[in-house]
């Protein structure tokens, strides 16, 4: 299926899209071989799917952790990911000059959950013109992303998601508050639910981040149910052999049936919005 991303933004009632790929770009195969499954997906069962990976992982746990093959080397690869499969593209920067660097290829610029409240990456990132994808913070209140929003705004740029990822709750725990997507929805922009990382357990292991995979599915549905427009999520062929967040990557032989689940939930409850609205 073709993904029009100016769509996502202007048509209230569209499908449930989906962003999707490896936490991190680790080489050109696994890369290839994630969006190419994904793109078969995106075509069978017609649902919009936008691919993600990350050239640097900046925030990594511990200063050993792999961090990925950098901003040079990662666009080259995510540019034969676009070529070869046509899926439009998000990855996230980490410093405000990486914006402009990133701007031609990649269609959505994300701000990570931890960068959310800088204002100097989020005016860089809107200024491109590009979309934006700002995670909400796990110290961030709902309600309190209302500034990041302005502050994209502030530039002209109204092409923005936000995505809710969970909540810091006590020490190395995250807990997911579903009234966060009706709330971030009442700015007036596509609200995302990050279905991956919200049940990470942040340094739960010491030297990196657990997880509780486990809550995957019935988190993402409640979240379709709660009204969110889009669902992302870390895909992997081999969760436990992920250099990054192996705790909680979802496994690419299983996303296709993941993908038509969510679907057929989300295609229920936007029927069920244009009978009650």
């Amino acid at each position: 299926m073709e993904v029009n991303i100016k769509e996502l933004f202007t048509t209230t009632h569209s499908p449930l899209f989906f962003i999707a790929g490896p936490c991190v770009i680790e080489d050109e195969g696994m890369v290839l071989e994630v969006a190419s499954e994904l793109r078969k997906i995106s075509e069978f069962h017609n649902v919009p799917i936008i691919f993600k990976a990350s050239y640097d992982k900046a925030n990594r746990t511990s200063v050993s952790s792999f961090r990925g093959p950098g901003i040079e080397a990662g666009l080259k690869i995510l540019e034969k990911v676009k070529l070869k499969t046509g899926l439009p593209l998000l990855t996230d920067i980490h410093h405000p000059e990486e914006a402009a660097r990133v701007k031609d290829i990649i269609d959505i610029i994300q701000i990570p959950a931890f960068l959310c409240r800088q204002t100097d990456i989020l005016i860089a990132a809107a200024s491109t013109g590009n979309a934006v994808n700002i995670k909400k913070g796990q110290f961030l209140s709902p309600w309190d992303m209302k500034n990041a929003v302005e502050k994209v705004e502030s530039t002209g740029n109204r092409s923005i998601l936000l995505t809710e990822r969970g909540a810091m709750f006590g020490y190395n725990n995250l807990v997911v508050d579903m009234r966060a997507i009706p709330v971030m929805k009442s700015f007036g922009y596509p609200v995302v639910f990050d279905a991956t990382h919200s049940v990470q357990l942040p340094g739960g292991i010491g030297n990196a981040s657990g997880g509780q995979s486990e809550f995957i599915v019935p988190l993402s549905r409640a979240a379709v149910a709660a009204g969110c427009r889009g669902i992302f999520m870390e895909v992997h062929p081999d969760p436990t052999n992920a250099l990054s967040d192996k705790a909680t990557q979802f496994p690419l032989k299983d996303v296709g049936k993941f993908i038509l689940d969510l679907t057929g939930l989300g295609n229920f409850i936007r029927m069920r919005d244009e009978v009650f609205v």
